[in-house]
């Protein structure tokens, strides 16, 4: 690519509110290192109410879910910066999994790094870093047959 080419994504078919979004990426990154499970492939990020889905054995504690909230208050208060880099599938950084990426996902992809902490491919809107989420709250969880729930909202 030349100093002025763009690289070419695919199109983007939804206007997510950033500090939600955001949000989702952190989430999902504390659920992996807390309960050893996959990024979530089941949510519905809004502004007012956002809903995300987990496989796991066994329900949550209420405190595990405490410190859920907890991780991920003190992760905005750190304002760690939101980043990003275009990479050709063929050279990802280690630990990139392309199992979520739609089956007419481009060549070039765009990593999101947030800090230290979470890195995944993503062509959605965000914050420039995370003190701008605000505070999260988790609303309320359920647990059904292997599925976890999240409710949360972040409110600036």
């Amino acid at each position: 690519m030349g100093q002025n080419d763009s690289p070419v994504l695919n199109a983007h078919n939804k206007q997510e509110y950033p500090p939600a979004h955001t949000a989702e990426h952190l989430l999902n990154q504390t659920m992996v290192r807390m309960f050893g499970c996959e990024r979530s492939k089941k949510m519905h990020i809004e502004r007012k109410k956002s809903k995300i889905n987990y496989d796991l054995p066994s329900c949550p504690t209420e405190e595990q879910i405490s410190e859920i909230e907890r991780k991920m208050n003190e992760l905005i208060a750190m304002d760690l910066l939101v980043t990003y880099e275009f990479v050709n599938r063929d050279h990802l950084p280690e630990g990139i999994k392309l199992n979520r990426l739609p089956d007419d996902a481009s060549e070039t992809l765009r990593i999101v790094r947030i800090g230290d902490y979470d890195m995944c491919p993503c062509i959605g809107t965000h914050v420039a870093s995370t003190r701008e989420i605000g505070v999260f709250r988790i609303t309320s969880t359920s647990y059904n047959q292997g599925d976890f729930r999240i409710v949360f909202k972040v409110e600036g």
